[in-house]
């Protein structure tokens, strides 16, 4: 399985003003600017470890995910929330000959922690063996910094916070900070029976 993030957050919907006031930078001197790209990495970083603890996109973006198999015949969780909209479903043959399904054989079933896929007849398409499937969807909460919620915003500023506090030092911890981890927990996926997730 491959999860390829199509699209990336656009500069313009960080929140590097708001950042830099939990930082409580300086400002009104003629460089004010100056860190604005090192925070946006940080931020950028900061994202990308929540999303990944989480399995919830914070900004709305394309992303297609490849599979060699249904793991229900029927629907197929996929790998992010909240998911806005199923965009393309490709079957592809082991020796690369693509069929587009027609979108009125399946649809999108919503839920805030596994969306799925899920077929509206008995089965989703075959994927022929050494075949595979590229599912086309967007994901994320909205396409503004508002659009996330508060908790999970915060929590972005707090790691974020402690890789620039951090930066060059390497004492970087290998643990989510207590009070990020606090922040996220009910986000984050629950396993069961054997490791898969609901």
């Amino acid at each position: 399985m491959m999860l390829v993030e199509q699209t990336t957050v656009p500069g313009a919907a960080l929140p590097v003003a708001d950042f830099k006031h939990h930082l409580r930078l300086g400002t009104g001197f003629a460089d004010d600017g100056v860190q604005d790209t090192v925070l946006e990495a940080f931020l950028r970083a900061a994202i990308s470890a929540i999303e990944a603890r989480t399995g919830k996109a914070l900004i709305a973006r394309d992303f297609s995910w490849t599979l060699t198999a249904w793991r229900d015949l029927g629907a197929q969780a996929l790998p992010l929330a909240p998911v806005s909209a199923l965009t393309t479903l490709t079957i592809t043959d082991r020796l690369g000959g693509e069929e587009v399904v027609d979108p009125s054989r399946y649809r999108l079933e919503l839920d805030q922690h596994r969306p799925r896929l899920v077929a509206t007849g008995f089965t989703l398409p075959v994927i022929p063996v050494g075949g595979s499937a590229v599912i086309g969807f967007t994901a994320g909460f909205g396409p503004a910094w508002g659009d996330v919620p508060a908790d999970l915003a915060q929590a972005v500023f707090l790691l974020a916070a402690r890789f620039y506090e951090d930066r060059g030092t390497g004492q970087g911890e290998a643990e989510m900070p207590a009070g990020v981890a606090a922040l996220i927990a009910r986000y984050r996926p629950v396993r069961l029976f054997g490791g898969g997730v609901l």
